[in-house]
């Protein structure tokens, strides 16, 4: 007489869902390959422009996205910002060739979780996936030296108090959002020269040289 046994299903980890915004065919096609070969992720979208992403992936909500800085039109950078006022909980691992602090500040304030250069190897790109899924901000180790050495400039001395006007904080605010200068021109409905004229007198009130430092001494007072 058969015994009939019992199995008890162990429960599957859901794969982390990506998506991919990368200009290059050859490194959209290796990135999807890659991430379709771990065992614990899945490529569900890959996109050439910030356009074609923006119109996509919010409605497949992936849990994290590869983005490039570079791409036709609208900037990485720009792209990233937009995606995170629609898909909030996205977590986005910038991709690219660039390793100056402005391009690495600018988009961490518009919303990226980790910056990782394209070199980075295969087994270093999967475990920062899984890094950012689960709450890390990953970096590649001379970004996340400039972005440590850049705050321990910014120590050490006792910042005065600025005195900013309405104005200047409202633009101050939009740059700390990642907007582009005509893009702050138009939402406040004042000119490009306006903005220009503005952004000097902040940057003389707040002593620095560049929107970056700017945006940074906002986000710490």
């Amino acid at each position: 007489m058969l015994k009939t046994m019992a199995f008890t299903m162990t429960p599957t980890a859901m794969p982390i869902t990506v998506s991919i915004v990368e200009d290059d065919r050859r490194i959209r096609e290796s990135l999807s390959v890659l991430i379709n070969g771990a065992e614990n992720m899945r490529c569900i979208g890959v996109y050439s422009s910030g356009e074609e992403a923006l119109e996509h992936m919010p409605a497949k909500k992936p849990d994290v996205a590869l983005m490039d800085i570079n791409l036709p039109g609208m900037s990485g950078i720009a792209c990233v910002r937009k995606l995170k006022a629609q898909v909030p909980k996205l977590q986005i691992l910038m991709l690219t060739m660039y390793e100056d602090d402005e391009k690495i500040f600018q988009s961490l304030v518009a919303g990226a979780s980790g910056y990782l250069v394209k070199r980075t190897s295969p087994s270093e790109l999967l475990k920062a996936i899984e890094e950012v899924h689960s709450g890390a901000s990953p970096m590649s180790g001379k970004i996340a030296r400039t972005v440590v050495e850049y705050f321990h400039k910014q120590q050490g001395t006792q910042e005065q108090q600025v005195s900013l006007s309405r104005r200047e904080e409202e633009i101050l605010r939009l740059l700390a959002k990642g907007y582009r200068y005509k893009e702050i021109a138009d939402a406040l409905a004042i000119s490009f020269e306006t903005v220009r004229s503005h952004l000097k007198n902040i940057y003389d009130k707040l002593h620095v040289r560049s929107r970056t430092e700017a945006v940074v001494k906002y986000l710490r007072n």
